[in-house]
């Protein structure tokens, strides 16, 4: 006896770890921000470019996300050649090969932005997804610490260009130089001690989730967690952690600079970031920024192998609750600093370069949680109900919705089973629409339409009484002249626009 057929099995449809669909309300948000972020770069005269999401994996170099991992930290492909491609991991490396690739046809400063996604391909956790968007500014070509100043002003006023009110953020400044200075101090200068380096800055980068005392650790024999897990520490002596935890524990950067700068005199690189920073300090101030806004702070440790001079991370400083409904502040929304080898490894030749980078989506939540954007939703489309299927009828309707979209109003002809029209107000209700246009044989053969107001009789959140004389002057359907039906819809729309607006000012 034969076996019966096997029903074939049906695919399952699944998403891949660590990447999110996004909804309509998702990317109306971003576009509503990412517009905002544009207008203040292209203020400050920085121009769009746009590189591709594969590059050669040579290209982006030593400066992969994971240096334990070198080269497993981005998803990786061959082309039909054997060449070795690879999803970017930010925005930087990209605009450096660009740089370095077209550098006898730009002109020098280089000041650009770009918006788009990027790739990590490591383990996904909550908060943490494996594509993001961010959305960076650069200039390449300049030398002087003040381009890095402009960044952090530019930073300043992004944040402000959202909503986010001064004393909710702060962008704070350190700058690689005197990180190295300070190591010098220690006694731990020279290639030969590039390991205890990195694992020392590795230590102060956790001084916001562990406090000084693990900190302290860290530098010393190392740390054991509550899960009994051990950390080994860097191996620094009682007087080397000292000078450390002091250089981090710099709150008041003006009252500490003098001991600062004894702490790295006689360390060329160490002096020249003091001076730096003191120069930062000096030109933000005098264009309006105080130290409530951008600050100057030794904790900061951004790119370890990455950056080369100054170095800034906006951070927002009010309080939201988690998942757990606990009470935490924000934090980093961004940073960026000076990365001067970046380019220069292409070209065999200094090419100083300086920007930052703002995490959309991390951003985008803070916004929201500030009700500061998604507040608005773009209006639905007027829907044209259909009535009749004929030729003659459906040509009928179409030129109704187009000749609503000739005027800038977002129109939707029904395109389902026009036979249920109950169905079809249903659909309009789902979608959110603000009028149904209707005609019927009937009213064709009279050459008039029937526009119904959707929203009227919804009571909008938080109207009031005095909404009533307001409402009682209009109804919720009328019969129009068909030369008359973009005028009258165009009258309701913005009845509701003032309905939506008196709700808004609460009267």
């Amino acid at each position: 006896m034969s076996e019966k057929a096997k029903k074939p099995q049906k695919l399952k449809a699944r998403l891949p770890r660590g990447f999110v669909d996004r909804s309509a309300a998702d990317i109306h948000a971003t576009n509503e921000m990412i517009d905002k972020i544009r207008k203040v770069y292209e203020l400050y005269g920085f121009d769009p470019i746009e590189t591709p999401q594969f590059e050669y994996t040579d290209a982006l170099g030593k400066f992969l996300p994971d240096s334990d991992r070198p080269n497993e930290g981005v998803f990786s492909l061959q082309d039909d050649d054997d060449q070795w491609m690879s999803l970017r991991y930010d925005l930087t490396a990209p605009l450096a090969r660009h740089v370095a690739e077209n550098f006898n046809e730009i002109q020098l400063p280089y000041r650009t932005y770009r918006a788009g996604y990027v790739f990590r391909n490591e383990k996904p956790g909550p908060g943490r997804f494996r594509q993001f968007m961010q959305f960076d500014a650069d200039t390449v070509g300049a030398a002087g610490v003040q381009a890095d100043a402009e960044m952090c002003m530019m930073m300043a006023d992004t944040l402000e260009a959202l909503g986010i009110a001064r004393g909710d953020y702060v962008i704070r400044v350190n700058n690689r130089k005197v990180l190295d200075g300070v190591m010098e101090a220690i006694g731990l200068g020279g290639e030969e001690n590039a390991g205890r380096r990195l694992n020392v800055l590795r230590a102060i980068d956790k001084l916001d989730k562990f406090g000084p005392e693990g900190v302290k650790m860290l530098l010393g024999p190392g740390r054991k967690d509550e899960s009994g897990d051990f950390t080994k520490g860097a191996g620094l002596g009682e007087e080397q952690i000292e000078k450390v935890l002091f250089f981090v524990g710099i709150k008041d950067y003006a009252a500490s600079a003098d001991d600062l700068a004894k702490l790295v005199a006689g360390t060329s690189k160490g002096e020249e970031g003091v001076d730096e920073l003191n120069i930062i300090g000096a030109l933000v101030s005098s264009a309006g920024y105080d130290s409530t806004r951008i600050k100057i702070d030794p904790s900061v440790v951004r790119g370890l192998e990455y950056y080369t001079g100054p170095v800034y991370e906006a951070e927002l400083t009010f309080d939201v609750t988690n998942e757990k409904g606990e009470k935490v502040v924000f934090g980093s929304v961004g940073g960026g600093g000076r990365y001067d080898g970046l380019v220069s490894r292409f070209m065999g030749q200094p090419v100083p370069a300086t920007g930052f980078s703002i995490g959309v989506s991390r951003l985008m939540t803070a916004l929201k949680n500030l009700g500061k954007l998604g507040q608005m939703k773009p209006l639905a489309p007027v829907l044209i109900t259909v009535m009749d299927g004929d030729v003659q009828s459906m040509g009928r309707y179409q030129t109704f919705t187009q000749a609503l979209r000739a005027e800038g109003i977002r129109a939707e002809m029904y395109q389902g089973n026009w036979k249920k029209f109950g169905n079809q107000l249903k659909y309009a209700d789902r979608l959110g629409s603000p009028i149904a246009i209707i005609q019927g044989g009937d009213e064709r053969v009279e050459g008039v339409v029937q526009i119904k107001d959707l929203i009227e009789g919804k009571r909008l959140s938080g109207e009031i009484e005095d909404n009533a004389s307001w409402r009682e002057a209009r109804v919720a359907q009328v019969t129009v002249l068909e030369a008359d039906l973009v005028a009258k819809v165009r009258e309701i729309l913005e009845h509701q626009a003032e309905d939506v607006r008196r709700a808004a000012e609460g009267r």
